[in-house]
């Protein structure tokens, strides 16, 4: 009969991609990792990996089953945290989406404090700009950056996502500023395929606007360049980029409209009626990390656009 630990060794093979990666996290050796999940899907009578000497991956019935496995293990760890009672200490594995950007730049660099606090969690963090579901992947936390919606996750929005237009004082320079909204077609504009619908808000109210990208990349990073670079005008997030908007670098292009002010950061978890130490934890430690007034929308400056031509609508 299968144990707990080779649905554990399933559910973190599937997620490293490899026997090495999840003999590591496991703290097991390779070849037992190996043995282990063999004797698995002998015991089941189905495949749940393709392996090749150069490669791991799983089969459909490997994906159903080990989706089905972290959601199992889940509920085991909310059982024991029930068990355990309110004041025992965080522990596990936490498992953590952010977003690629917003995770590397606020997320990442705070962790290192999050598991000195709490030593006995261990944390396996997935950057990813994609909306993971929970539930499937055996997730415990996402922050995410989105509008309110019904969900059976529990939300807790950490603060709004200030968005503006901007662009370098080169490219102005070179063509020209856009006065009224409608001039912007006349701009060479930039977004990720993933944001490919500005939700603006203006003086007359909502505005959705699809900007004709000049760059196509799925990378919301490798647009934030682009705009750096001086190729067009963008939307972006203060948080991204204010510290090029204090210094000048960027430029704030149409100050009356803005990024929809209803799109906020949030993180979510499953709802559950115990949830375990380490998912409150880590929400409470990202609502202190995030306040509702950030640091990077503090005395954010509205330099004076350069003087240009204005650009005519095409």
């Amino acid at each position: 009969m299968a144990e707990i630990l080779d649905y554990r060794i399933v559910v973190r093979v599937a997620a490293h991609g490899s026997l090495a990666g999840a003999a590591r996290e496991l703290d097991l050796a390779p070849d037992v990792v190996s043995k282990r999940l063999t004797r698995l899907e002998a015991s089941l009578g189905i495949r749940l990996f393709n392996r090749t000497t150069r490669s791991l991956s799983l089969t459909e019935a490997g994906q159903q089953f080990s989706d089905h496995v972290a959601v199992a293990l889940g509920a085991i760890e909310e059982a024991e945290s029930a068990a355990t009672g309110s004041l025992a200490e965080a522990r596990g594995v936490l498992r953590v989406t952010a977003p690629t950007s917003f995770g590397r730049l606020h997320i990442a660099p705070a962790l290192g404090r999050f598991l000195t606090e709490h030593p006995r969690v261990d944390l396996a963090v997935s950057l990813s700009d994609d909306f993971v579901d929970l539930a499937a992947t055996g997730t415990d936390v996402a922050v995410r950056i989105m509008l309110p919606e019904d969900s059976s996750l529990v939300a807790r929005r950490l603060t709004t996502n200030r968005r503006l237009l901007c662009a370098t004082p080169d490219y102005l320079a070179r063509h020209g500023v856009p006065r009224r909204f409608e001039d912007l077609e006349a701009h060479r504009l930039l977004a990720a395929s993933g944001h490919s619908l500005w939700r603006l808000h203006g003086p007359a109210g909502p505005v959705l606007y699809r900007p004709r990208s000049r760059v196509t990349s799925d990378s919301s990073e490798v647009i934030r360049a682009a705009i750096l670079g001086g190729l067009g005008i963008g939307l972006r997030s203060t948080w991204d980029v204010c510290d090029q908007l204090r210094s000048g670098e960027l430029v704030q292009v149409l100050p009356d409209f803005e990024g929809d002010p209803g799109v906020g950061i949030y993180a979510l978890y499953t709802s559950r009626a115990h949830v375990p130490r380490k998912i409150r934890a880590f929400v409470d430690f990202v609502a202190a990390l995030i306040p509702p007034r950030p640091e990077w929308d503090r005395d954010l400056p509205v330099a004076e656009m350069p003087r240009g031509r204005v650009a005519a609508l095409r």
